[in-house]
């Protein structure tokens, strides 16, 4: 057995290939793999095993807060970052067909997996620890989508009452198709201002272009204007007409119209918003260009309605002051006539009292005389109007303040309005020493919580002791212009500003 076991081992050794030795040669190497695993397993067994690494256990990172703290000298700002598009931020979507980065493994540090985030909270240093704010992200970013529509309109009306409808409401209504369904309310379009945003100033308008114009105010008018109070145009210098015609037509509510540094409004257009405006009682054309027969046809026929109309002083606007002052608007309550400040028109050839006597409603509660040189106290002091809170009547023309003749009656202005001024303006003005201080006791004797705001006595004759007891006892005001007043002591006469100031002033004078 020994001679034949070493024959066979010698035979399975030299020619592993040997057919008839295959079975003793595959069993002796199956003995061999056993006592190799056998051995491997011993080897094992005896040398320590290395620990396994234990994973880290995952930790939650806390959202961080969308809001910046600053720091002043006596405050703490905190303000609002809730466009900042950081990681976990719910004003962010993500970004699709992004693909996450692989971690790989390495004698370095591990890649990070998230992109480093945009925005991070400045630490402030205080004396007290303040609490920390833990926010958590929304999980969902689709807010502006899930809003109801009556709180979207209440937010679009805020932007609208302070900045208007145009381009807000068009910019916003593209957003998505409930942001259009709420800008689309007619409630957000009662007030409308459109400026000439097509064509460049000074630059000529293409029959594309005009088309286009048309086309959007067409649009609009139909689409939006259904419940338009207040509409504006402004640099429009083509198409005025159009527009008038289109938005009376389609704006039954529409109530005032104002056209500012415009020009083209012919008798077409007044003709147009007497048929179809019948709600119009605000007109507003100041700096603006039209056809004068065409407004006293308006006015003539539809004047009554009228309740305030605006417009710039030229010669051939005479004719609207005479077409008031004989009564065709009996309704109104708001006359404003202004002038250029390079005009070379004269002076406003306008009488008060007819005026007055034409329009009884009209609430005169700021009269503007300033270059005005045939004005008289007595004149001022006739006028049917008993709640005048503001009067300029100060002096700035060469031309018409060079007179050196006294004037006389202030004190009957003072007397008549001493309850309801609230500014007054007589710089320049050549009225005595005495007329003055008795004008200034019936402004200080005021019984109606001391109204006075605003004083301009600069060129005149006033007194130390006219100025002593209206500062004591006037405690609203807070500006008195007493510069270039020779009456006055070296050091006074300067510009005063503030409660304060006037009453180091009042220190002094005593």
């Amino acid at each position: 057995m020994a001679s034949a076991d070493g024959a066979l081992s010698v035979h399975s050794e030299d020619d592993k290939d040997a057919g008839g030795c295959k079975l003793n040669a595959s069993s002796q190497v199956g003995d061999g793999e056993m006592s190799q695993k056998n051995a491997t397993l011993n080897r094992n067994s005896s040398q320590p095993q290395k620990a396994k690494k234990k994973k880290k256990a995952r930790v939650n990172r806390v959202a961080r807060p969308n809001y910046t703290v600053h720091e002043g000298e006596d405050m703490l700002l905190v303000i609002s970052s809730s466009t900042a598009q950081y990681d976990g931020s719910a004003w962010a979507p993500k970004r699709k067909g992004c693909k996450k980065r692989k971690v790989t493994k390495g004698k370095g540090k591990s890649i990070p997996t998230k992109r480093k985030k945009l925005m991070t909270a400045l630490v402030v240093k205080q004396k007290e620890e303040m609490p920390e704010f833990v926010l958590e992200a929304p999980s969902d970013h689709r807010w502006g989508q899930m809003l109801p529509e009556e709180v979207l309109v209440n937010i679009f009306k805020m932007v609208v009452t302070q900045d208007g409808a145009v381009p807000f409401l068009c910019r916003v209504g593209r957003v998505c198709r409930l942001w259009n369904v709420a800008a689309s309310s007619p409630v957000l379009w009662r007030k409308v201002s459109l400026g000439h945003c097509w064509i460049a100033t000074g630059k000529t308008q293409l029959p594309k272009t005009e088309s286009k114009i048309k086309y959007t105010i067409d649009w609009l008018a139909q689409k939006r204007f259904s419940q338009l109070r207040e509409f504006s145009l402004h640099h429009w210098t083509k198409n005025v007409n159009y527009a008038v015609d289109v938005v009376s037509k389609f704006c039954p509510h529409l109530g005032a119209l104002t056209l500012s540094y415009c020009s083209g409004l012919t008798e077409v257009g007044f003709q147009s918003l007497g048929l179809h405006s019948c709600s119009l009682q605000s007109l507003n054309l100041q700096y603006t260009e039209f056809q004068v027969e065409g407004l006293l046809s308006y006015l003539e026929l539809y004047g009554c309605q009228i309740r305030q109309i605006w417009f710039t002083h030229g010669l051939k606007n005479d004719r609207l002051l005479t077409a008031i002052s004989r009564g065709c608007c009996r309704d109104l309550e708001l006359l404003e006539v202004n002038t250029k400040l390079d005009s070379k028109d004269g002076e406003l050839p306008i009488c008060i009292q007819a005026l007055q006597t034409a329009c009884p409603k009209l609430k005169l509660r700021v009269l503007d005389l300033r270059g005005c040189s045939r004005i008289t106290s007595a004149g001022l002091a006739a006028l049917p109007c008993h709640d005048l809170e503001c009067l300029f009547w100060g002096q700035y023309f060469s031309s018409h303040g060079g007179s050196s003749s006294l004037k006389k009656g202030l004190h009957m202005v003072t007397q008549k309005w001493n309850q309801t001024l609230q500014q007054l303006d007589i710089a320049n003005q050549l009225f005595s020493e005495e007329d003055l201080e008795v004008a200034m006791s019936h402004l200080a004797r005021a019984t109606e919580g001391n109204t006075l705001r605003s004083l301009n006595l600069s060129g005149t004759r006033i007194t130390t002791s006219a100025l002593r007891p209206l500062i004591g006892q006037t405690t609203a005001l807070n500006y008195l212009n007493l510069s270039s007043c020779r009456y006055l002591p070296r050091g006074l006469k300067r510009i005063y500003r503030g409660q304060e100031d006037i009453r180091q002033l009042l220190d002094k004078l005593e």
